[in-house]
């Protein structure tokens, strides 16, 4: 979720438990994949859709390709792949 209250309301009505059932990790809202940092980055040669604006080129991996999308188109690329 982007934002705690976001998370909250997620979580009260259950969609948390939805996502997590089907093998998403459910996490704090704050920067980790946003900016490839931690051990959360895309590895190089990989695509990701992300939600994320902040995208510019190297941002979420050393020679990644971010293509940005729509909430709706992550959530359907995350299921059809």
């Amino acid at each position: 979720p982007g934002s705690r209250p976001v998370r909250k309301e997620a979580e009260r009505l259950g969609l948390d438990k939805i996502f997590m059932d089907a093998g998403f990790e459910w996490r704090e809202p704050g920067c980790s994949m946003c900016l490839g940092m931690n051990p959360d980055h895309v590895p190089e040669g990989v695509h990701c859709a992300s939600t994320s604006n902040r995208n510019f080129e190297g941002r979420q991996g050393f020679g990644a390709r971010t293509h940005l999308c729509s909430p709706a188109m992550a959530a359907a690329a995350a299921i059809a792949g």
